[in-house]
């Protein structure tokens, strides 16, 4: 336990930045989710405007550093690949 004035504000902020970085997380995996949902169903239209605002969320989780930037990239390039795929395929 935290016994320093300064340490117990750590902790206070440490909590407040994980809640947050778990909402960001939460809120990008819902989007993929929606994106795929829609990819699946076969509208080409709505999931190309799915990507677009997914790509835009994954962008900003790795501004924050909540992801790694690369880490970002793969995600970015393998939905990607799998719009194309969908796309040509239909």
């Amino acid at each position: 336990m935290a016994h320093s004035n300064s340490a117990k504000k750590r902790v206070r902020q440490n909590i407040k930045r994980r809640a947050i970085n778990r909402w960001r997380l939460r809120s990008m995996r819902m989007a993929i989710k929606s994106f795929e949902t829609k990819l699946t169903r076969g509208s080409i239209d709505e999931a190309s405007d799915a990507l677009r605002s997914v790509c835009q969320i994954i962008d900003k989780t790795a501004q924050k550093r909540v992801i790694h930037a690369n880490q970002a990239a793969r995600r970015k390039s393998r939905l990607n690949k799998r719009f194309v795929a969908a796309k040509n395929a239909g």
